[in-house]
């Protein structure tokens, strides 16, 4: 028997889990899994709202039938086309061929190109409402979040905002669905790497759609993503974490990333830490470039406020490990970090002064003297990354809020 579970009396969640893909868009690791969410309003009408990934879509249209009985599924709202949400489409169609797809103009431009030309198209606009009988769908369109035609429903009844990919994350859902029914300390790091890897780069429109929600006054007592928890007790929160990682703000910590052939530029990162540990700053994350990857690395740089990279030279240039890095920030238009530079030099240069390079582009405040060492540190290079620690852990202090934490707590 397949589990659903009820949200409301007449509201289900009939999504699915999967443990089985190594990549997500064949680039992020899935350690951890995913789950691909997908809701049903079993009223006088009936609606779906996303589908699941093709691989999943026996599992999901048997849930959706073992609710449905003989009625028929009347709309299949679709808020977001990317295929983990789009692959079960035409599988739904074909069991239930009066299904009236609802989207907007841009959806089923993107839905042809991906499946060809279907039936049934029912096209809104934002602001239009759709009712069910005693749930009236209010849809509220949201382009670039992360995509074109991306959109969200709102339920009037129960206050439920059916969200797509805004507010998910990474993580199958492992007996628990709800927010107040799973261990959150993990969700939040792997919905901070969904955001930051996948959506940040559109924090502007992630700004602006949050903007139109606020704007339009509606209550939100439940909000349904595409992937993860189901957030009911503590929506605000999951909002509160949105509306401050798309404005780029942070907690006080720091990131070292470095990329060394044979240690010599990890002892120097190791000495920075430590520095900024007797400093008194506690969250330090240091990070081999060439064993971690980017995903985990570009979260906790979305996380903190302080960054240190460090790289050896690497035939003239940026150790490959870290020029993947640095290459992939330079597109996620991240702002308003302090970064320290470090690194060492043989025959050739090429570390450092690509790091400077990067630097300039990014236009986060440096901070201290960028390091260069000859082949392997000498106590003047000791003396200078230990001042760049001092300064990056002074800049941080001055920062302190005491008492505040700077994001919301959740504590069930």
């Amino acid at each position: 028997m397949l589990t659903t579970v009820s949200i409301t009396e007449h509201v289900h969640y009939v999504g699915v889990n999967d443990r089985e893909t190594y990549l997500f868009e064949n680039l992020w690791p899935l350690d951890q899994g995913v789950s691909y969410n997908s809701y049903l309003i079993n009223d006088e009408q009936t609606a779906v709202f996303d589908t699941v990934k093709n691989t999943k879509m026996n599992d999901f249209i048997e849930k959706i039938s073992s609710i449905l009985k003989d009625r028929p599924l009347d709309y299949l709202v679709i808020n977001h086309m990317e295929p983990d949400h789009s692959g079960s489409i035409k599988a739904l169609q074909d069991r239930y061929p009066q299904l009236k797809l609802v989207g907007n103009a841009k959806t089923f431009e993107i839905l042809e190109n991906f499946y060809g030309p279907m039936e049934n198209y029912h096209i809104v606009k934002d602001g239009d409402t759709l009712s069910l009988g005693s749930h009236e769908l209010v849809f509220y369109m949201t382009p670039m979040v992360h995509w074109p035609e991306t959109m969200m429903t709102y339920e009037k009844k129960t206050g439920i905002l059916f969200s797509m990919d805004a507010f998910g994350g990474f993580g199958s859902l492992d007996g628990g669905v709800f927010d107040d029914e799973v261990n959150l300390e993990f969700y939040m790091d792997e919905i901070r790497r969904y955001y930051s890897n996948i959506v940040g780069k559109y924090g502007a429109m992630v700004q602006k759609a949050l903007t139109k929600l606020k704007n339009a006054g509606i209550p939100i007592n439940i909000i349904a993503p595409t992937h993860g928890p189901v957030w009911r007790t503590a929506p605000g929160c999951i909002i509160d974490y949105y509306d401050r990682w798309s404005k780029a703000e942070t907690e006080e910590g720091v990131v070292i990333v470095y990329g060394s052939m044979y240690g010599n530029t990890q002892k120097m990162a190791d000495l920075i830490a430590r520095r900024l540990a007797d400093k008194g700053i506690k969250n330090i994350r240091i990070y081999d470039a060439s064993k971690t990857h980017v995903s985990y690395l570009i979260s906790d740089i979305w996380r903190f406020k302080g960054v240190i990279f460090g790289s050896c030279a690497y035939n003239t240039g940026l150790f490959p490990s870290m020029e993947s890095l640095v290459s992939k920030l330079e597109n996620y238009q991240l702002k308003d970090r302090y970064l320290g530079i470090f690194g060492t030099a043989s025959w050739s240069g090429g570390g450092v002064s690509n790091l400077n390079k990067f630097a300039e582009k990014i236009k986060w405040q440096q901070v201290g003297e960028s390091v260069e060492a000859k082949s392997s540190p000498k106590e003047p290079d000791f003396e200078k990354c230990i001042a760049m620690a001092d300064e990056m852990a002074d800049l941080l202090i001055q920062e302190r809020q005491p008492g505040v934490n700077p994001f919301c707590s959740i504590i069930y």
